[in-house]
């Protein structure tokens, strides 16, 4: 019989009563399953009941990347706008064993292994199950070993080399165990997702749950990390000093073997899950589709076939491989308010994690070259003729937005972001000057606006009857989706020395959005990869991974944070009353942008290409190695 905590207090209860009036009984009364539990021989005897577990364990996946707190926030992308959430501990350099910082449950160490842990319990029961649907028990045991794979590549790409646990601990056993090393790491992820993608080949699958494709694409990633800088420890040791004098690199990566072999497994792991796909969204052009299209094929991919805006092209869902679907009928799941958490605070939203200047800056113009605050022209219209995909990914002052009437009353028929202070007449005449209704200063809500004066937009549904404080979207969270693949497998190609392949392939993408094609080589065309893979997997927690293991953090990740200051002034013989619009017949706009370490000085650090272990869990198990930079 199987009990839990609340049945046992009954039952202790009970048996008190037994043994003050009865001296001998019958007591196979006590032989009852408690109600709120099953037996686990039914659980694996049973179809349905083992479906059920495994879906459970798909819980580990948390509510995807739509955290309050999301990881471009880790990375040039984004800043957090609020305090106390312990960011600050990651990104000013402080992070140690005794104070982690934010830890999200989607990677967090107690939460992988208790994940990993359910997943064990279901591979080791499904090959003995005794339902007779094999089919079904064959994508039960895919679906567990897959996730098993998934949980555990989380761990290593945040700590390096883990235990590698696969059976299954009882009570009173010994826990202590020693990290396996990085590669043994990789290859125990890289087979279950193997074992996963025979076993789930031709089988079928429901929205949200994963498939062989989905095995395939993770084995990509996996392979692609394990043949990049941070992870070959010679070429990490010449360029970080701190894994030089490491005592067990082997936890890190390989110390020795042919890269140019684990760049070939990266690229065909990468090809065999793009010849099984779907063919993405949009991925088969041969010229830029116009400004307009590009735009709007964006939107449509960060909607993932979600969106309550019937305008929105519903087949880009097409492009999710794996993904976090969310149901309107869970109205307390917090993936669904990605509106809320992000949105303009003019639209009473909380602005959470804002586009910093870095990532804004970052967006080229519409012919290709670099966006530059020292061209004038540039300086003097930033907005303008930018990569469509900004349009669709950041919101900025003056930018198109939902009715503000819908939310915040009549102040705003023009329904525009305002990020800046402008000149104003008051009912008297009086010149003054106002502040925007989305900054930090807004009559509206003046205590979560942006600090950076820019707005997230990707991921946030554009439908104008949607409210975001009080009505919740159906955007799904990409884990993998088919652009990431294809990145995979430009990178490797770049790596290879085949140049003309990953070019077809990154201009392919480059036309879907609008943009115009690549002709580099060499150093440029993996500088151009680099910042073209930046563009596209924006807040889609690529960026974080990507600055480490290409070994850039201490120039990206450790850059200091960068906002935008507006300001409109009237024209000569011009003015305005409340309510205020942007018209650039009536006002001259300035736009500087700002350096500011004052809400989070961000530093570098190398200890942080990898997090520590806790102090409890170092304690805990004696036998655990802690990760470099974090002994003292």
């Amino acid at each position: 019989m199987k009990l839990n905590y609340k049945n046992i207090s009954k039952l202790l209860a009970a048996a008190v009563v037994a043994s003050v009036g009865i001296t001998a009984c019958n007591t196979d009364f006590l032989e009852v399953t408690p109600p709120t539990e099953i037996p686990s021989s039914a659980v694996w005897g049973d179809g349905a009941l083992s479906e059920g577990f495994v879906t459970g364990i798909y819980a580990g996946l948390q509510q995807g990347g739509f955290s309050e707190q999301m990881l471009a926030s880790l990375s040039d992308e984004a800043v957090f706008t609020h305090t106390g959430r312990n960011i600050n501990t990651v990104n000013e350099g402080s992070l140690s064993p005794s104070n982690l910082g934010w830890v999200d449950a989607t990677y967090g160490w107690s939460q992988m292994y208790q994940y990993i842990r359910a997943a064990n319990i279901a591979i080791t029961n499904l090959a003995t199950a005794t339902f007779e649907d094999q089919t079904l028990k064959d994508r039960l045991m895919g679906e567990a070993l897959f996730l098993r794979a998934y949980y555990y590549q989380q761990l290593v790409r945040y700590y390096g080399g883990v235990p590698l646990i696969s059976k299954v601990y009882e009570l009173n056993e010994d826990y202590s165990v020693t990290r396996d090393s990085y590669e043994d790491c990789i290859n125990f992820i890289v087979k279950d997702l193997d074992e996963a993608a025979t076993l789930l080949d031709g089988k079928t699958s429901v929205k949200g749950r994963t498939s062989k494709v989905a095995a395939l694409a993770l084995k990509s990633r996996v392979l692609l990390y394990a043949a990049s800088d941070l992870h070959d420890i010679p070429t990490a040791k010449s360029k970080v000093p701190l894994f030089a004098d490491f005592g067990n690199p082997e936890y890190l990566g390989y110390l020795s073997g042919d890269r140019t072999a684990r760049w070939q497994a990266a690229l065909d792991a990468s090809k065999a899950a793009l010849s099984a796909g779907n063919g993405g969204y949009k991925l088969n052009l041969t010229a830029p589709v116009s400004a307009e299209e590009g735009k709007q094929n964006y939107i449509a991919i960060s909607m993932g076939g979600g969106s309550a805006d019937k305008s929105v092209d519903a087949s880009a869902a097409s492009e999710i491989i794996f993904g976090k679907f969310f149901s309107p009928n869970l109205t307390s799941d917090n993936g669904r308010r990605q509106g809320l958490d992000n949105g303009p605070n003019g639209y009473h939203n909380w602005a959470g994690n804002t586009p910093l200047g870095l990532l804004v800056d970052d967006y080229e113009m519409m012919d290709g070259t670099p966006f530059n605050w020292a061209n004038p022209v540039h300086a003097a219209s930033p907005y303008v003729n930018r990569d469509p995909r900004f349009y669709a990914s950041i919101l900025f002052d003056a930018a198109d937005w939902k009715p503000r009437d819908k939310i915040s009353g009549n102040v705003d028929p023009a329904d525009q972001i305002q990020t800046g202070a402008y000149d104003l007449l008051d009912g008297d005449g009086k010149l003054i000057n106002r502040k925007g209704l989305d900054t930090r200063q807004s009559s509206i809500e003046d205590w979560n606006g942006s600090r950076t004066g820019y707005y997230q937009r990707k991921f946030i549904d554009p439908n104008p009857d949607i409210v975001e404080n009080k009505d919740r979207q159906n955007i799904p969270w990409p884990f993998i989706r088919y652009t990431e693949v294809v990145f995979n497998a430009i990178e490797a190609y770049i790596e290879l020395g085949q140049e003309a392949e990953a070019l077809e392939w990154l201009n392919k993408i480059r036309f879907r959005a609008g943009m115009p094609a690549l002709n580099v080589a060499g150093e440029e065309l993996k500088e151009a990869y680099r910042h073209e893979k930046r563009i596209e997997m924006a807040y889609e927690e690529q960026r974080y991974h990507d600055a480490r293991r290409w070994l850039i953090a201490p120039t990206t990740l450790g850059r200091s944070l960068t906002y935008i200051s507006v300001t409109g002034k009237f024209k000569a013989g011009m003015s305005m009353k409340e309510p205020y619009h942007y018209d650039t017949t009536v006002y001259d706009y300035t736009y500087v942008p700002v350096t500011d370490n004052a809400h989070e000085n961000r530093t570098w650090v190398n200890k942080m290409y990898y997090r520590p272990f806790s102090r409890d869990e170092i304690n805990r198990n004696a036998s655990l190695i802690q990760n470099p930079g974090y002994d003292q």
